[in-house]
């Protein structure tokens, strides 16, 4: 996963436990939900790019990084 993707999922993920206790604060259930609901959405993109770094590390292991020269 890309220092990029790992700090998009990070502020997703910051932003709905904001978003959730903001909505506890104040008692705003549509909040707190969209809230739970945002991060959610972050932990199951972080799953899915650990997923694929898992097949792609998988697949060079077992045919080579082709993209290396050595």
């Amino acid at each position: 996963m890309s220092n990029e993707e790992k700090f998009e999922n990070a502020k997703d993920k910051l932003g709905g436990q904001a978003k959730e206790g903001l909505g506890k604060l104040t008692g705003d259930k549509e909040a707190e939900t969209e809230g739970q609901a945002e991060q959610g959405k972050a932990d199951l993109k972080d799953k899915a790019q650990d997923a694929r770094d898992t097949v792609k590390g998988a697949a060079e292991g077992m045919f080579g990084n082709k993209d290396k020269t050595d």
